[in-house]
């Protein structure tokens, strides 16, 4: 039973405290992005996002427009509005 404890202490720092920060990063993630912004989504499509809904929101990739789940957001490549020149 004493075995148990120290066991159950390195699972959470190993696996589940670095899994809930991704999470949070994700959803924070998430709730930053906007109209402009250029996103790559989990099927691999990049596109830029027009416009905004509570659930989903719709990208402009080449000649298409697509509605996806905000869920579906990997990463933002690009924000709206940003002018560094690197």
């Amino acid at each position: 039973m004493v075995m148990f404890i120290p066991l159950f202490v390195v699972f959470y720092f190993i696996l589940i405290r670095p899994q809930q920060k991704r999470a949070k990063e994700q959803a924070k993630m998430l709730s930053s992005v906007k109209a402009g912004d250029k996103i790559v989504t989990t099927g691999g499509i990049i596109g830029v996002v027009v416009s905004i809904k509570e659930k989903s929101l719709s990208i402009r990739s080449a000649d298409a427009k697509f509605e996806i789940t905000k869920s579906a957001i990997t990463e933002i490549t690009e924000r709206a509005g940003d002018t560094d020149a690197a």
